[in-house]
């Protein structure tokens, strides 16, 4: 009798212990990864995994993606990446109309950050292909641009790099604007972004007039809108005590711009206060802001900065 109550006993608890065991087991099955991020289309975008390669479609956010610190993650980018000198190095895949979808697909990135371009087709064979794509409105201020960084490093499962990016951004302009509030008057500016005879300027709504605000620059054209066509009488009507180009395709930029017929009246011409500046620290909306900042008012006002 007590050996069966024995074996019973026995019998029981290594019942027990497969149950336990099981129930062990169930809990210990790993946890998924995969994740979903909203972009800027509203389209909820699953990803599997924290992505190892990555195909970047815009120069801006191929700036942030290093700055994030996965640069080395980076298999693509476009003919326009010159910014930083490692991006050199990438496989070209896009110019500033299309994109190689077939060679994209080629790659198989874990993700596409892409830009908005006005319609879908371009990506849609991506996306058809099993890629997931996200897309970036292209930034046209501050508050964008770390909206920007922010959704980018959600995508590659840096958010913390991502808050501090933005930290040490407005930091930097901080910086700025705390120098230039001493100023007790503006310097009138010109900001051209292409020369004669089609020359361009950019106004309110612009990211370059954030810029130049932060600066402390009185954009001569602050009341356009966006970017705009400006004559020559114009620029010659506003006086300008300054003028800043970005254009760098032309041999001479600022010789260029002394040389228009009746330039000579303007102040800055006659102070020799033209001054080109770097297209893409200034153009492009990545976290190189505050230092685009930083080059407008050292440039302007060099003497707050000694």
């Amino acid at each position: 009798m007590k050996k069966w109550l024995t074996a019973a006993a026995a019998l029981t608890l290594f019942l027990a212990g497969c149950q336990q065991q099981e129930s062990s087991q169930a809990v210990e099955q790993p946890e998924s990864t995969e994740y979903t991020v909203t972009d800027d289309r509203g389209e909820d975008v699953t990803l599997p995994d924290v992505p190892e390669t990555i195909v970047s479609l815009q120069p801006s956010n191929t700036e942030i993606l290093f700055d994030l610190g996965v640069g080395d993650k980076v298999v693509g980018v476009t003919e326009f990446d010159t910014y930083p000198a490692e991006a050199a190095d990438i496989e070209r895949i896009s110019d500033s109309m299309t994109i190689n979808a077939e060679r994209i697909i080629e790659l198989d990135p874990d993700v596409v950050i892409a830009y908005t371009i006005g319609d879908d087709l371009q990506i849609a064979p991506l996306e058809e292909a099993g890629i997931p794509v996200f897309v970036i409105e292209t930034a046209a201020t501050f508050e964008d641009v770390y909206g920007d960084i922010e959704q980018i490093a959600t995508v590659v499962g840096q958010e913390e790099r991502g808050d501090e990016l933005v930290d040490e951004i407005k930091a930097q302009i901080d910086g700025v604007t705390e120098k230039v509030a001493s100023l007790e008057t503006k310097k009138l500016t010109y900001f051209e972004i292409s020369p004669a005879p089609d020359i361009w300027s950019a106004g309110e709504g612009s990211f370059q007039q954030e810029i130049l605000k932060a600066a402390g620059i009185e954009n001569v054209f602050a009341d356009q809108q966006g970017w705009f066509n400006v004559s020559a009488e114009s620029i010659i009507e506003k006086n300008p005590e300054v003028i800043l180009t970005t254009v760098n395709y032309v041999e001479d930029p600022i010789g260029e711009i002394k040389s228009r017929p009746a330039f000579d009246s303007i102040t800055a011409v006659k102070e020799d206060a033209i001054f080109q500046v770097d297209s893409d620290i200034m153009s492009r909306p990545a976290t190189r802001i505050g230092e685009a900042v930083e080059l407008a008012a050292k440039t302007v006002y060099p003497e707050l900065f000694k």
